[in-house]
């Protein structure tokens, strides 16, 4: 058996923006598209308002998380799928070293539950 770990992560939030797709040029010549959309999971062990962390979620054109991308829009509830790396950044208010994260995505879950409606008044005879 490998003593190599296994890297996949499963992610569910609020798309907080549009995707953004780019062209990429291929190392191997060509070039490929890549969709960013950044995602609000918040931290349900605290249960405190406003207490969520942001996550870069990049889907690749060809993989089965690309085919999801036409439904994902800002506000959209999300689960991603696939495998995540620490990306360390500079923050620009404090000039502080900090680490955000990087999901590549292999596969996108769409919420497809109804919107919660308001219980319709019975009528009793």
């Amino acid at each position: 058996m490998s003593s190599r770990g296994l890297n996949l992560c499963t992610l569910s939030g609020h798309v907080a923006a549009d995707p953004q797709v780019r062209n990429i040029a291929r190392k191997t010549g060509g070039n490929t598209q890549v969709a960013e959309v950044t995602i609000y999971v918040d931290r349900i062990p605290s249960r405190k308002d406003n207490d969520s962390f942001t996550v870069d979620v990049s889907l690749w054109e060809g993989s089965p998380a690309w085919r999801k991308l036409t439904h994902i829009k800002k506000g959209s509830l999300i689960i991603a799928s696939g495998a995540i790396d620490a990306s360390p950044y500079v923050s620009k208010t404090d000039s502080q070293a900090r680490a955000g994260l990087q999901l590549k995505a292999t596969d996108i879950f769409l919420d497809a539950s109804p919107k919660a409606e308001e219980p319709k008044a019975t009528q009793e005879f």
